[in-house]
């Protein structure tokens, strides 16, 4: 279990993180989330023991967090891979790094290699590699050691969707064996996907905290997803509702309440027109996010 009670640190003048609290205490994926300069990245280094906090504490296994102690993986946004050096060459060190003896290491390379499909670059220098394939790497220093936490910080950077695919599914099967993990991303919709909880940042402050599911819940329905067979522009005027978004009659619809949308099918039924799809939709993540630090 990873606890953090109460954590600050302050750079001279400015604080960066004021008085976090977080607590992981089952394996699955969490969401830290905030604009640039939130404090993301220092709450990280914090967990991670690169950085000392000013107050508060952080515990794994009720037990003080140490560098020397924890297992621990990390992907900074940053890439942190040398350009000159084999890839090959470069994996064995940073596993020496972790105290992975050099055979452990290198079945554990192969391995992580064939999952991410980067076998053939691994007698190639890192600036032959495509940004992609560069990233690849980066998430294989963070997990050739198999550690028990991991924190991924905007994880899908530089992939093409196909690349994206295999990264997601690793960190699926991740969480089965166990693992616990930390995601740090801008693209919401990722989030969404994986994180049942989150904790979003604003100034170095928590302006929200919880299950995704129960915050959204929260929220009134403020979308109306429709898909038909024919244009319906008449009907949508008809109920002064708004369209966000049209293309190939598949609607998205800014609804206040869900009576109009209810009014809106009625019609649509009685038009006899056909129906391929009609979802009453909650707030995005992307939706709460703006809302809260859009200011």
């Amino acid at each position: 279990m990873l606890d953090l009670k109460n954590v600050s640190k302050s750079f001279g003048r400015k604080k960066v993180v004021d008085n976090i609290t977080l607590k992981l205490d089952k394996p699955g994926i969490f969401g830290l989330l905030g604009t640039n300069g939130a404090g993301k990245t220092t709450t990280i280094r914090m967990i991670l023991g690169i950085l000392k906090k000013d107050s508060g504490t952080i515990t794994w296994n009720g037990e003080v967090v140490d560098r020397k102690k924890v297992n621990f993986g990390y992907l900074p946004e940053e890439r942190g891979i040398y350009p000159k050096v084999k890839i090959m060459d470069q994996l064995l060190y940073f596993a020496a790094l972790k105290g992975v003896k050099k055979e452990e290491a290198k079945k554990a390379i192969y391995k992580w290699a064939r999952e991410l499909k980067v076998e053939e670059y691994l007698e190639m220098t890192a600036e032959k590699l495509s940004k992609g394939n560069q990233q690849k790497i980066q998430f294989m220093t963070a997990i050739l050691h198999d550690p028990e936490l991991v924190i991924l910080d905007e994880p899908f950077s530089g992939l093409d969707p196909v690349n994206t695919e295999i990264l997601k599914n690793i960190i699926i099967n991740l969480v089965k064996k166990g693992k616990y993990v930390i995601m740090s991303a801008h693209q919401m919709a990722t989030i969404e996907e994986f994180c049942s909880d989150i904790l979003i940042l604003n100034k170095g402050k928590t302006i929200l905290q919880g299950n995704l599911k129960a915050i959204k819940n929260t929220y009134p329905a403020n979308r109306l997803a429709i898909s038909v067979e024919s244009d319906i522009h008449e009907y949508i005027n008809e109920f002064n509702l708004e369209i966000e978004n049209v293309k190939d009659n598949e609607y998205i619809i800014k609804i206040n309440d869900e009576e109009k949308a209810q009014q809106l099918l009625t019609k649509i039924i009685a038009k006899k027109i056909k129906i391929n799809k009609y979802e009453i939709m909650k707030p995005t993540l992307n939706d709460i996010f703006i809302e809260k630090v859009g200011e």
